[in-house]
């Protein structure tokens, strides 16, 4: 059984031709996918010279015909994927010469290289888009990918084997659940997961095992990786619970035990928005939406009616109770760490400039004694400015006298530990909110929906 498709390869801007054949035919040819060059044959030229004598056609095109080429394909690639185990490499590349060759007729240079990297093995097909003689161009006709999967089949067969079996469209299997994506995150701490198990004799030691796993390791403060494929480094403390640098050395001592971290899905929604069905058929929406919107709209209405049913919500004024609350609750938490935050800057700036203001004191005191000499000043400007900063600053806060930098520490270290604290109370108090909110305009609009029947009825 080979699945196939057909490529156009176009030519990539700010490249020569030359250089794009010379890029794809690389990737092709790559000795630790064709078993160092074995799996690689060609039909009238060099695999080692293919993209130089595909260039050659396409000069002898241009002398022969006086015409350039207009679009910007360069060559064309057919990939031939093989069941799992139905094949060996060596006579997929068989299969997938006589593929080229029957397809091109034999007018087109090509290379077929058999590449061995995955569970499928598979073949990259490159032929020129010039013929041999340099007097035509491939003619990438209608139904072309059609053609080519209809003579692989033929050629499957007749090395006896398996084909695939085109089935209807309502009896081909629908994939419904598709797997998760892994974050950057999480594959680091699955690699840390393995690394301890392995039982490394201290921190120095994990780290080294870690850099073996390909990550770059920078040491400092806060020790942080970087993966191959990373733009930025990720901090161990990040990580979660169980991760940071603290508890990771604990691990590795044997004094506190590890625990992989259990990714949790995203909550689902108890019910979503109904749909205003005669907005949209206003919008142009058919009959189709319309009896899609209905059963949508009955569905998410008998859903809110057991939100409100477990939320003990019997009529129209304790909803709008409920929602009020909510929002007021919501809004009073977010006062609050906004609050928190402004702090947190107002402490960060009057921290820089008392350091600031310390540090260019004497060279301040120094400017003052020459008489404020222009000199002096031109010499210093740096230090006399952020000296002028830092005056400015304190006396616009009316500070007559300077906190302690450690009592700045403090304070910040405190904000920041209850605003920490108040995030999931605020990230709950918006999720009972939006829910609120929805389940109340579900009911208007419900409503709503009610009412226009009997108001067209009555205007008859």
């Amino acid at each position: 059984m080979a699945a196939t498709r057909l490529i156009a390869l176009h030519k990539n801007k700010g490249k020569s031709v030359a250089a794009c054949l010379k890029s794809r035919t690389d990737y092709a040819k790559n000795p630790d996918k064709t078993n160092r060059g074995e799996l690689v044959s060609s039909y009238e030229c060099s695999p080692l010279t293919a993209d130089e004598e595909f260039m050659l056609s396409k000069r002898q095109y241009e002398l022969s015909t006086g015409r350039r080429q207009k679009n910007d394909v360069i060559a064309y690639q057919i990939r031939q994927s093989f069941k799992p185990g139905e094949i060996t490499a060596e006579e997929a590349n068989k299969v997938g010469y006589e593929l080229a060759m029957r397809f091109t007729k034999g007018k087109y240079a090509f290379i077929v290289a058999t590449h061995t990297d995955r569970e499928h093995i598979h073949n990259h097909i490159i032929y020129n888009s010039t013929a041999l003689d340099g007097t035509r161009k491939f003619r990438d006709f209608f139904f072309s990918a059609l053609a080519v999967q209809r003579l692989s089949d033929l050629i499957c067969l007749e090395h006896q084997l398996s084909v695939i079996e085109i089935k209807p469209y309502r009896e081909r299997q629908k994939r419904t659940l598709y797997p998760p994506k892994e974050s950057n995150r999480d594959r680091l701490c699955s690699v840390i997961d393995r690394i301890l198990a392995e039982k490394p004799k201290d921190y120095e030691d994990f780290l080294q095992k870690l850099e073996q796993q390909g990550y770059e390791v920078k040491r400092g403060k806060y020790t942080s990786v970087k993966g191959a494929r990373q733009k930025r480094f990720i901090r161990f403390r990040t990580l979660g619970a169980g991760y940071s640098e603290e508890e990771l050395k604990a691990a590795l001592a044997g004094e506190a035990e590890h625990r992989p971290r259990q990714k949790c899905p995203a909550p689902e929604q108890k019910f979503q928005m109904l749909v205003d069905i005669q907005a949209k058929l206003a919008e142009g929406k058919g009959a189709g939406f319309a009896r899609w919107a209905k059963q949508h709209n009955l569905k998410e209405m008998s859903r809110t009616l057991v939100f409100l049913q477990e939320n003990q919500i019997g009529s129209i004024e304790e909803m709008q109770e409920r929602v009020d609350a909510a929002t007021a609750r919501y809004h009073e938490l977010g006062d609050s760490i906004k609050a928190s935050e402004k702090r947190l800057a107002e402490i960060a700036v009057l921290k820089a400039h008392i350091i600031n203001y310390a540090k260019t004191r004497s060279a301040y005191d120094a400017y003052r004694k020459t008489g404020y000499s222009k000199h002096f000043l031109e010499t210093h400007r740096t230090e006399i400015t952020l000296h002028k900063a830092a005056k400015a600053a304190f006396d616009e806060a009316n500070l007559k006298m300077l906190p302690k930098v450690k009592e700045l520490d403090a304070e910040y270290s405190k904000l920041l530990t209850e605003k920490k604290a108040r995030y999931p109370d605020y990230r709950k108090a918006k999720e009972e909110m939006q829910e609120l909110l929805r389940a109340q305009k579900n009911i208007e609009l419900f409503f709503d929906e009610e009412k226009k029947p009997e108001q067209t009825e009555h205007s008859r």
